[in-house]
């Protein structure tokens, strides 16, 4: 779904600058770094303009501790784009802008041995029983990045970039009690919501994430 939205885009350019296009205007391979690792596709068709649209799936374990919980958490990273291309010199250096389909999330479980402090009360193991919630940011993230497109001829190459993408304040959704005598109970509950708010202060870095992202490619 996502990669028929960005296809028209590419399809427009294609069809509209056919003059401009030569061999070495498009580019095709693989892509992997902050992003996660997936596919890209390029089109160059002028000396200093370009784009190019890409995918970075990937999932690791990341630790979040808020106060005295400490979570274990699954980063996912889930998201695709199309990035605009300017190379004011004409070569391979190039300053990109665009945006992202963004589903990049933490998923957050914690399980207490002791007693923690749950919003601003202390609670038991046996009154907490697990924690759960998951960090999102927004669905759409602006990025902007400096990079090196690689050679301009047909053939196997490289490019990089490195930047920054804006993915918004991190929320966390219905962060929930399971198994505990107080699972269901109106004081933990409420406790809850003060938790999330820390939580979601904890991540606050995930606003920004940064990108350095390194791409194999054939251009044809």
């Amino acid at each position: 779904m996502k990669m028929m939205k960005l296809a028209p885009a590419l399809a427009f350019v294609a069809l509209t600058t056919p003059a401009m296009a030569a061999d070495g205007a498009w580019s095709f391979g693989v892509t992997a770094g902050t992003y996660g690792a997936g596919a890209e596709l390029g089109f160059r068709p002028a000396e200093r303009f370009g784009l190019r649209v890409n995918g970075g799936f990937f999932s690791y374990d990341h630790e979040v501790d808020v106060d005295d919980i400490g979570y274990d958490g699954e980063l996912d990273l889930n998201s695709f784009g199309l990035m605009l291309d300017w190379y004011p010199l004409g070569g391979r250096f190039r300053i990109s802008a665009g945006g992202r389909f963004n589903d990049n999330e933490i998923a957050v479980h914690a399980t207490p041995a002791t007693n923690v402090t749950v919003g601003d009360v202390v609670f038991t193991p046996a009154e907490v029983g697990s924690l759960s919630g998951t960090i999102t940011t927004d669905s759409f993230a602006p990025a902007l990045t400096l990079g090196w497109g690689g050679k301009l001829k047909p053939g196997f190459t490289m490019s990089f970039e490195v930047g920054v993408m804006l993915q918004g304040s991190p929320k966390i959704e219905n962060l929930r009690s399971t198994g505990g005598l107080l699972s269901n109970d109106p004081a933990l509950l409420a406790e809850l919501r003060r938790e999330e708010l820390r939580v979601e202060e904890e991540a606050r870095d995930f606003k920004y994430w940064p990108i350095l992202q390194l791409s194999f490619l054939y251009r044809f």
